[in-house]
């Protein structure tokens, strides 16, 4: 069984990008700026204990407590700042990664999309959308997120990997093998594009031999850093 491997979920530099007009604490995004997320996380709670609709402010808390761990008190937070009206397309990017990882597909499609439409431009939405079309077997609509990436940003060797990916899971074996070459030529040392393009030449030499028809193993998922 053909199994291909993917670096992980593409996720926004830092949980400050593109705010809007309301302000959050200086001191306590200093912090975050920092990555002292203990800290951050005091400051920011005293920030909320003064001003608890300051949705800015729930959204980089909640940051920060996905940063160390705690992935419910990060996905209550983001949920808070998505109801106090806060529409920064890298929170619906980090709602949609929290969504993901915890097998919650559906959810994660929403917010995801939702931070394709408020950031276009931007290829980490697509990426993540399409990360959660093929965990839903819905690969048609992976490649074309993918694709998307890949348009927005032709160098990322994640991106134009996980096309390789989905195209060894649609039974295109030429078209993946094709992927994972020429990615090999500008990024020789991208591992992971080696491996795939190794296991589907030992698995095309291992159907020929034994006339067995080859299926895709869903993508092994190393632990993502978010």
């Amino acid at each position: 069984m053909l199994e291909v491997e993917w670096q992980g979920s593409i996720n926004a530099s830092t949980a400050q990008a593109d705010l809007q007009e309301q302000v959050c604490d200086p001191l306590a995004d200093y912090f975050l700026g920092l990555e002292d997320y203990p800290e951050t996380i005091r400051l920011h709670l005293e920030v909320i204990k003064r001003d608890p609709s300051n949705a800015l402010a729930h959204y980089h808390l909640g940051y920060a407590y996905g940063m160390t761990g705690r992935r419910s008190a990060e996905l209550a937070e983001y949920r808070l700042a998505v109801e106090l009206g806060l529409t920064d397309w890298d929170l619906f990017l980090n709602l949609g990664l929290v969504y993901l990882e915890s097998g919650r597909l559906q959810d994660a499609v929403y917010a995801l999309r939702t931070a394709t439409m408020l950031a276009p431009a931007r290829s980490e939405p697509h990426f993540n959308l399409g990360l959660v079309y093929e965990r839903q077997g819905k690969l048609p609509d992976a490649l074309q997120e993918m694709l998307i990436a890949e348009q927005l940003d032709p160098n990322q060797p994640d991106i134009r990997n996980m096309i390789g990916v989905i195209y060894a899971e649609m039974g295109q074996y030429e078209r993946a093998q094709q992927q994972w070459s020429e990615l090999l030529v500008t990024n020789p040392t991208y591992e992971l594009a080696r491996l795939n393009l190794a296991r589907l030449k030992a698995e095309l030499q291992s159907t020929f031999s034994s006339d067995k028809a080859i299926t895709a193993a869903k993508v092994s998922e190393p632990p993502t850093n978010r």
